[in-house]
């Protein structure tokens, strides 16, 4: 009896570590991830940056505009 009870222990045991293994694996030997076409974050985004660029440098160059014509000097 005592080795049945053995061998179902063994079987459990083995079963749970294969569970958790594919659950919680970060790598999956011979399966392949899809890659990823598109950006995933805007900061991952050439579109995005180049806007945002331009639209700092347009505050900058009406900030600096504003700040000429106050003080009475001509813009750029």
């Amino acid at each position: 009896m005592a080795p049945v009870l053995y061998l179902l222990a063994a079987i459990g045991v083995l079963s749970v570590a294969v569970l958790l293994w594919r659950a919680f694996a970060s790598e999956r030997v011979g399966v392949s991830r899809p890659r990823q076409t598109g950006p995933v974050a805007p900061d991952d985004d050439p579109e995005f940056l180049r806007r945002l660029d331009q639209q700092q440098w347009e505050d900058r160059m009406r900030r600096q505009r504003g700040s000429d014509q106050d003080e009475g000097n001509p813009p750029a």
